[in-house]
């Protein structure tokens, strides 16, 4: 399994090569069919402007978002639900403050201000999101002692969700993935996408990226390797 840890690390010059020769939009626009999902990750209010963990211009992601849905009869919204307390909050441990880290059972956790506590505005997906066809909310990071980014799978890479067999029931076998954070949420959604033998796609202009200490990039990388596609909302094909 990917490391999670090693999203934090550097850059190399081999690392920005890969990312650069992974950039691919489509030949021709790609047409969703009843195979192909959306996954629109956390868009919340507290990853937006003014949110206590807002994500830089990750407003700008909901009229892309709103526009591409269009072309979709399968989306799911994923929701970061956490408990108050929760394991993944700076303000659970002592003498901690956010972007800190510390080990847990599972591995190196990034410690971050609290969030998306369930039942908070906060909490809550974006007003102006327009996906009436949405056919199901995933809420993740409810388990008080393990934080989620993965729509698929939590922290503990043995968690799951249950979107998979979801998405394999409805006989789905590509996806596009859209939201925030492109290096966190989105990227660990689109790795387990692959994981679980998925088709994946990350719309590159319907997310944003928190971008700590090379963090994009290397997330960009990860995936490429991984075999996930990165377009643009342009190379879907409109309704």
């Amino acid at each position: 399994m990917l490391d999670r840890r090693r999203i934090l690390g550097g850059l190399g010059m081999t690392t920005i090569a890969t990312v650069m020769s992974a950039r691919a939009g489509a030949a021709t626009p790609i047409k969703p069919d009843d195979a192909s999902a959306l996954l629109v990750i956390d868009v919340q209010n507290c990853f937006l402007p003014g949110g206590s963990l807002a994500v830089k211009d990750g407003d700008q992601v909901i009229p892309v978002i709103n526009r591409m849905a269009k072309s979709f009869a399968n989306v799911v919204m994923t929701q970061d639900w956490h408990t108050p307390g929760h394991i993944s909050f700076a303000s659970t441990h002592a003498g901690k403050k956010p972007f800190e880290t510390i080990d847990l059972p599972y591995g190196k956790q990034v410690l971050w201000p609290d969030h998306c506590v369930q039942g908070t505005d906060g909490a809550s997906l974006s007003k102006d999101l327009s996906i009436p066809q949405a056919g199901l909310v995933i809420r993740k990071g409810f388990h008080k002692d393990v934080d989620s980014y993965s729509a698929f799978t939590e922290a503990d890479g043995k968690t799951t969700t249950g979107l998979a067999a979801y998405l394999k029931a409805r006989k789905v076998s590509r996806v596009f993935v859209a939201g925030l954070a492109t290096d966190f949420c989105v990227a660990w959604t689109a790795l387990d996408a692959r994981k679980a033998g998925f088709e994946a796609y990350v719309v590159e202009d319907a997310c944003r990226g928190i971008d700590t200490q090379g963090s994009l990039a290397k997330a960009w990388a990860d995936m490429a390797k991984a075999g996930v596609k990165r377009i643009q909302s342009g190379d879907i094909a409109a309704a």
